[in-house]
């Protein structure tokens, strides 16, 4: 069966996430309700995401939904279920979605650097120009302006005798 998702959401009490498609052989939009079982405020939210994606129940119809977009649906259950608002929940998961350019990812271990490597590609994808954009241009040549004199460094000064 060919779906399109539509929307996606969750509701907290029962626990299920909702995703709304549209069913593309009759043109009608149809909701689905998958039930979320197992599931407490200590619960890793990338693994309960990856086994309702990979579910054969729920499979064909969470193809076009991100695994990044069940995740943060499932940090605002796992939020409710530790008795945060929802404004300090959203405020959290802004935090962990967020890179900052002076934190220094050397000290990071192996999975919060892959969390965040990820984070990165999906900006970068999200922000890539393609060849089907519509403000796509092939050659841009840019100058930029040199305000103060530029420093020269010690390896481009030698002369080309000494190689």
């Amino acid at each position: 069966m060919t779906c399109t998702a539509k929307k996606c959401g969750i509701r907290f009490r029962p626990p299920a996430i909702i995703l709304i498609y549209e069913n593309e052989m009759k043109g009608k939009n149809r909701q689905r309700i998958m039930p979320v079982r197992n599931f407490s405020k200590f619960s890793d939210c990338n693994r309960a995401a990856e086994q309702l994606k990979n579910n054969p129940r729920h499979k064909s119809y969470l193809e076009q939904v991100s695994l990044r977009q069940l995740e943060r649906l499932f940090s605002f259950l796992r939020g409710y279920l530790s008795g945060q608002s929802l404004a300090e929940t959203m405020e959290q998961i802004r935090r962990e979605t967020t890179i900052d350019p002076e934190e220094d990812l050397n000290k990071l271990d192996d999975k919060e650097l892959a969390k965040r490597k990820s984070i990165m590609d999906e900006l970068f994808e999200k922000n890539q120009k393609k060849k089907d954009d519509p403000n796509f241009v092939y050659d841009i040549e840019v100058e930029f302006p040199q305000d103060e004199q530029l420093q020269s460094c010690g390896w481009d000064t030698e002369s080309a005798d000494e190689f």
